[in-house]
């Protein structure tokens, strides 16, 4: 059985980001199979998704399109490294999301884990058969003038993130803002299934 090379994972994984985080649905149809699901599994009810979503088209609307309605300036960062995440055709990776929600322009700090399925068509290129995304938290801080947001975005490299520049950027932030040492929190990558 072929396996899905490194390199075209991780370009099917800023594909999704770049969709995702940029308000660009046409990239969703490049990076997933038509025929590709998405489900959700989510630990707070500080935020809400549909329970499922079948094909490209329902992905696309679910994750991009109506995403944007509610938040803009999102950043999703991949925690970790993807060669170490890769297992055949599947991947997962923790993953942590810098927002804003623009209705109240709160700060919206997120973390869970992605497992993504890769499979060939019938031409071999390989694109997201299959997503799972889960939600571990999702914090809401007000954050005037989006002081915080700039800060952390520009403390994280986009959006491949390592775990130990993740916990340093979080230590560094706290300690020049102890008042918000709820973050701490983020520090640490999701748990894993």
């Amino acid at each position: 059985m072929n396996t899905i090379p490194l390199a075209t994972a991780k370009a099917r994984l800023a594909q999704y980001v770049e969709a995702k985080d940029n308000n660009r649905p046409a990239l969703i149809h490049e990076a997933f199979a038509l025929d590709a699901s998405l489900t959700f599994s989510i630990d707070t009810d500080t935020i809400s998704f549909p329970q499922k979503a079948e094909g490209a088209d329902a992905i696309a609307s679910t994750l991009v399109s109506e995403f944007a309605k509610t938040f803009d300036r999102c950043r999703t960062y991949y925690i970790g490294d993807a060669a170490a995440a890769l297992d055949g055709n599947a991947m997962t990776i923790p993953w942590l999301v810098v927002m804003r929600e623009t209705a109240s322009n709160a700060l919206r700090v997120g973390k869970g884990y992605y497992r993504w399925g890769f499979d060939a068509g019938d031409d071999g290129t390989y694109r997201i058969a299959s997503l799972h995304i889960h939600i571990e938290r999702m914090d809401t801080i007000a954050d005037p003038g989006a002081v915080t947001l700039a800060a952390l975005q520009t403390a994280l490299p986009y959006p491949w993130l390592p775990a130990p520049v993740l916990a340093a950027a979080v230590k560094a932030h706290t300690g020049a803002q102890p008042a918000q040492g709820f973050l701490n929190v983020f520090a640490q990558a999701a748990r894993m299934p």
